[in-house]
């Protein structure tokens, strides 16, 4: 007898397949099904509680038996983990002509991502023969398929019949190998589906992903989809000085692109053409050229940059400055016989002639931070005045900018910080004697800083790497008073802690970045802290070593529980934020936040809310449903993850 709803349940619609209509061949057997019971098959396994961490790894990991090294490392006496779990049941999606580009349902992969190519009755060793990986996700759908039941659609009914013939003697051969090891795996089995496509897009939109026609849906999540409106929703272009945007590019001839007068892209192709901007400042008429371009960040090396290059900016923010206040710089001085100068009292920014119409001008490059950031730094500090290392600072702190910079722009920016402040037309009252002042007075976070601050995730919530945990300093400056220190601790100076105050530091002890250590039961001690900087008004840094797989699952843990976010769609939100450095949880802790997220759904009817809400609907507050599945998940990260693949 059933004492619970949860006991009553069964680990999947498709088992036992007693209500599917059997077809037979031999000694093999599949089963047919109809779209409404594919939605419903997806729909119910989406509510299954995963196992625990501990009963599917080391497996995911892969263990291939000629690799000594991962062998060793993950199992080393213990044999008995190497054997396939035989605690889950998914379900795999095959589309049989395996084009992925059209009429793709949630989650479907192709056949030649689990079978072998020249035998396709036979599933892919896919497990590495060689090398040591705790991020093998590239082999996860294949790994999956082998603990689902199989479900192939197509709408060419011999190529899904044929096709599930050769799954279902996959399955038996992978059956009969584990029992001649005498080791019991639950019974797969197989699933044809012959409806056409048209019917899941008109009666199951759902899980349709991809449509005949090629489009995305937004039915379901698409990670590669997700992480750009992310990125495009952290860099949405905003005004950082009189009339000057900084941010993406934007569609060509959208309408976006027309809201500005002059666009000057940044990349890496591009060169200092300030003559250009001069053209249109000082045309009589209001012409129209507006794409204009300027080298990306990085790219002017000191110490081989020359004085031309840096005249080359100057005159840049020269002429964005009198392009958007409508201004001429005044005229050269006449000079009488003796050649001496008339005395003036003309200043930078009053105009020659007539005032001109003022230009809104956006500098921007593809991701809206990367290339253009240079410029915007070096404008900044000259539209409003500010010694670069202020500029810097509040282009993030007062005009919420997240920007990357790179070690050569500090070099370059602070070696004219003097001529953009003496050329500047707010510090014309200023001698310069002043501006050497101003510019000498540099901050102590300065000299250790790369480029590139810690990662606003949110507004109380920082992630970065063992050396922005090392530069207190900086940390104070943008407004972060906690330090949760993730498997590393930073290294001071005799006097900085106490400074700082102990209980303003929080250390994860004994979690290393191996594939083995887990990191869910700190999530409630961490995530407490993080809140409590959040109620006392600071922003807490969350850092490891390199920033990229511990502290990165603590944020992202957060923006769960604090966003309602599904761990696909928070993946994505931590993932852009941490701009050029690209987030790497290793398996285990993507599997763990993919639990994580059972338990909130479970526990917290506030994240349930926030999820329906973001879903779009309130219907379905409270209960168990994941928007993605393992596999799925552990298969786009891998895409995502392959053009930075060494």
């Amino acid at each position: 007898m059933c004492h619970s709803e949860d006991e009553c349940r069964l680990p999947s619609l498709l088992y036992p397949p007693n209500r599917y209509t059997r077809l037979e061949l031999g000694p093999l057997t599949i089963f047919s099904i109809g779209a409404r019971d594919v939605a419903r098959a997806l729909d119910y396994i989406s509510q299954e509680p995963l196992p625990d961490p501990s009963q599917v790894f080391p497996w995911f990991h892969g263990l291939h038996p000629n690799n000594q090294i991962q062998q060793a490392f993950f199992i080393a006496r213990k044999k008995a983990l190497r054997k396939t779990p035989a605690c889950l049941r998914g379900i795999t999606v095959v589309k049989a002509d395996g084009n992925l580009a059209e009429s793709r349902l949630k989650g479907a992969i192709a056949p030649d991502e689990f079978l072998q190519p020249d035998a396709n009755d036979e599933f892919i060793d896919a497990d590495p023969k060689e090398g040591f990986s705790v991020r093998n996700f590239q082999i996860q759908a294949a790994k999956a398929a082998m603990l689902s039941d199989i479900i192939i659609y197509g709408d060419d009914a011999c190529q899904v019949r044929k096709l599930g013939w050769d799954i279902a003697s996959a399955q038996a051969k992978w059956r009969q190998k584990h029992e001649s090891q005498h080791h019991r795996i639950p019974e797969y089995n197989t699933f044809i589906c012959l409806n056409s496509f048209k019917e899941f897009e008109e009666k199951h939109s759902d899980i349709v992903a991809v449509d005949s026609e090629g489009h995305l849906t937004g039915n379901v999540v698409d990670l590669f989809h997700q992480e750009r409106l992310e990125m495009y929703a952290m860099s949405k272009a905003s005004e950082i000085s009189h009339n000057v945007w900084l941010g993406p590019t934007p569609e060509p001839a959208g309408d976006e692109e027309k809201e500005y007068d002059v666009l000057i892209e940044c990349s890496d192709l591009s060169r200092l053409n300030p003559s250009a901007l001069q053209a249109i400042a000082e045309a009589a008429d209001d012409v129209h050229y507006p794409y204009l371009e300027f080298p990306s960040s990085g790219s002017i090396l000191p110490p081989t940059w020359s004085h031309a290059e840096a005249d080359g900016i100057l005159e840049t923010c020269k002429w964005i400055w009198h392009l958007s206040h409508g201004t001429l710089p005044p005229k050269p001085n006449a000079t009488d016989l003796d050649g001496d100068a008339e005395m003036t009292d003309d200043v930078p920014n009053k105009t020659s002639g007539g005032p001109g119409r003022p230009r809104k001008i956006l500098i921007h490059c593809a991701d809206g931070y990367t290339e253009s950031t240079m410029l915007g730094i070096a404008y900044f500090s000259y539209s409003t005045g500010r010694p670069v290392p202020d500029a810097w600072l509040n282009l993030h702190t007062t005009m919420k900018r997240n920007f990357f910079a790179y070690p050569t722009d500090v070099a370059l920016l602070t070696s004219i910080s003097a001529r953009l402040l003496h050329e500047s037309p707010v510090c014309a009252d200023k001698g310069l004697s002043e501006i050497t002042a101003l510019v000498r007075e540099e901050p102590r976070w300065l000299a250790s800083l790369d480029g590139s601050f810690p990662s606003r995730v949110l507004d109380y919530m920082y992630l970065g790497n063992i050396g922005h945990a090392n530069n207190p300093d900086l940390l104070k400056a943008l407004g972060i008073r906690q330090i949760l220190s993730v498997g590393e601790t930073a290294m001071w100076r005799d006097g900085e802690l106490e400074e700082w105050g102990e209980d303003n530091v929080y250390v994860v002890e004994g979690v290393q970045d191996n594939g083995i250590d887990p990191l869910t039961d700190e999530f409630e001690k961490c995530l407490e802290f993080i809140d409590r900087g959040r109620r006392h008004g600071t922003a807490t840094l969350v850092h490891c070593r390199v920033g990229v797989s511990r502290s990165a699952t603590i944020c992202i843990a957060e923006v769960m529980r604090a966003l309602g976010l599904s761990l696909p769609r928070a993946y994505c939100f931590v993932r852009a934020r941490r701009l050029n450095v690209i987030i790497q949880p290793h398996l285990r802790f993507i599997y763990e936040l993919l639990k994580w997220e059972e338990a909130l759904q479970k526990t917290n009817y506030h994240y349930n809310r926030r999820r329906a809400e973001n879903a779009g609907s309130l219907a379905d507050v409270g209960g168990l449903r994941r928007e993605l599945e393992w596999a799925e998940i552990a298969r786009e990260i891998a895409l995502m993850n392959r053009p930075y693949a060494r």
